[in-house]
């Protein structure tokens, strides 16, 4: 039997409005998923509840067999968090930021030096290790939060809009490393709006709309509701038909 690595059940938060309505999910050991939905559909939140960020919602969670409200911290030990947009410590460099990271999970610091400059090199800011991170363009910002969510080789990696800022061969190469990640075990929850990598580098595909779960299942299962790009079958999905036209209406006004 597979081991089922994230649960919940009926996981429900309500801010002024609900934001998630009863979402159950099953995440299976090893799997790539993709969790996609339009802005303000309860992605972000979602995530924010299973890595002890959002402390009260309703429901059960669970990761790694661990409940999110009780486990909280040991949770957060074995995992990685990779957000849009984080606070580095501008005032810090690359390697002094890594560092700090590298204690927060009791890594020992000539571990943490080691992975840090072989990891900074990878991403090709080798030159920039020891620069303070207030010069810093939103990609190389990036490309640090990524090696700070890794540097620890968490179990499971969850990834909020991370290829943010990031230009194409960076954006590349993290692909490559969520395909190796899974080859070696390593789970991975997916969020982003970039439908052509969520299509091709996951098992499983789940769409939320308005705090709902409104499709899961693997891409080709996903296509038997609507054909065509995962795109379309978004579009399709959520119920949102109006770009073409949206489209021309703007064109429209710039040329009149």
């Amino acid at each position: 039997m597979e081991t089922l690595v994230i649960t919940t059940t009926n996981l429900s938060k309500t801010y002024q409005s609900p934001v998630l309505k009863n979402i159950n999910l099953q995440v299976r050991a090893g799997e790539i998923i993709g969790y996609i939905g339009p802005n303000g559909a309860g992605k972000s939140t979602t995530i924010k509840i299973l890595t002890g960020i959002i402390p009260d919602f309703e429901g059960e969670a669970s990761v790694l067999g661990l409940d999110v409200r009780k486990d909280t911290l040991e949770i957060k030990r074995r995992i990685g968090y990779i957000p849009e947009n984080a606070a580095l410590y501008d005032t810090l460099t690359p390697t002094e930021y890594l560092q700090f990271v590298g204690q927060l999970y009791k890594m020992e610091r000539s571990q943490v030096d080691r992975k840090a400059k072989e990891l900074l090199n990878v991403f090709e800011l080798s030159n920039y290790a020891d620069t303070r991170m207030t010069t810093f363009s939103k990609g190389m910002r990036q490309k640090v939060l990524l090696i700070a969510g890794m540097i620890h080789n968490p179990t499971i990696l969850f990834l909020d809009e991370p290829l943010s800022g990031l230009d194409a061969n960076a954006v590349i190469l993290v692909k490559e490393i969520l395909i190796q990640l899974k080859k070696n075990g390593k789970t991975i929850f997916y969020s982003s709006h970039l439908m052509d990598i969520v299509e091709k580098i996951s098992d499983r595909i789940m769409i939320i709309n308005k705090g709902e779960m409104i499709a899961n299942g693997t891409f080709t299962e996903l296509n038997s509701l609507a054909k065509g790009s995962l795109e379309k079958i978004f579009t399709e999905l959520t119920g949102n038909r109006e770009h073409e036209s949206a489209a021309g209406q703007f064109i429209n006004v710039l040329e009149n």
